[in-house]
Parts: structure tokens; sequence; C-alpha cells
């Protein structure tokens, strides 16, 4: 079989393996690429009263003030995933085990904004863990992303082919004239 015709056989049943979790990939990434600019994705970073933290506000105090939130269900550290402090800003974001992002005043205390963090989630569509964890990210995403450079390599390969070939039917042709 020629390396041509073996290269476009592979292109082809490599794409039947790669487009539905390609296509998660794509979509989960495009709407990644817009979180800063999407809301329903990531909330907007909200203006905080103070450009650094006060003394008087530290971690107890803002589980206090997410404690006070009933609609929030905080109870303990145990309901916050994760906290982020910018100091800079006079900001914090605490993500809330239950998919809420709640953004306090570092130097108040008071909450800024609550609104769902989906990026979170779609971050773990992207990389395939959402599916069934560890085994589809490594078992089934990474070999995707193998195969999709094996896609990239033959379809480039497919591209430059045919100039290859016809600059050697040239010299071809021009030994045939001079010889």
């Amino acid at each position: 079989m020629r390396p041509s015709l073996l290269i476009r056989r592979l292109h082809y049943w490599t794409t039947a393996f790669v487009a539905l979790p390609l296509l998660v990939v794509i979509m989960s990434g495009l709407l990644l690429q817009a979180k800063k600019h999407w809301e329903w994705v990531q909330p907007a970073e909200r203006a905080a009263s103070g450009n650094a933290p006060t003394a008087a506000v530290g971690f107890p105090e803002l589980l206090a003030a997410l404690a006070e939130r009933p609609e929030l269900r905080v109870t303990g550290w145990g309901d916050v995933a994760r906290l982020d402090v910018r100091p800079a800003k006079g900001l914090a974001k605490a993500w809330l085990a239950s998919g809420l992002e709640v953004q306090l005043d570092l130097a108040t205390g008071a909450v800024l904004h609550v609104a769902p963090r989906r990026s979170d989630w779609i971050e773990s569509l992207h990389d395939g863990s959402w599916f069934a964890g560890e085994w589809s990210k490594l078992g089934l995403f990474l070999p995707v992303g193998v195969a999709l450079l094996l896609l990239w390599a033959s379809g480039v390969w497919m591209f430059v082919q045919p100039f290859l070939a016809r600059r050697k039917a040239a010299r071809a042709a021009a030994e045939r004239r001079d010889g």
C-alpha cells in the first residue's frame, strides 16, 4: 500500500474515533475562552470598597459573612471548596461546594455578589474528568489528544504532498528535456 493511501486511511478512521470527544473539547474550550466575558460561565469581579484588606477582616469574619446568608447554606469551612484572596483588589472569592461563587469585600467583610460559577464544571468537561473521573481523562481524552496530533500531522502531509509530487514531476520533466 502506498504511503499516501495509508495516511489517508489513517486520517479517515482516526477522525471517526475522535469526533465525539473532540466536539466536547472544542465546545467546552470555546466556553472557557469566553469565561471572562460571559457571566453565565464565570461571574465578573465586583468592585470592593478598598484596595487592601484591613486587619479587622480575616478568615473567621469571611466565614461569618457567608454563614449570615441562609440561602448560601454555609455552616463551616467544609462548605467552602476554595477561597481566592486578591489583596490588591480588596476582594475575596469563596467557591462553595454548592457551585456558587460569593465575592466578599476584604475591607468590610460584606457580600458583594453571589452567582453560580460554571467554569469549573465546564473545565471538567473539557479535560474529560466529569464523565468517569481519571479513567475518562487518561483513558479516553488523552488518547483522543494523541489521535488529534496524528490527524494534524496526516492533514499537513496531505496538504504538502501534492506540492512535493508536482516539484518531483517538474524535476523529472526537466531532466528528460536536458538529458
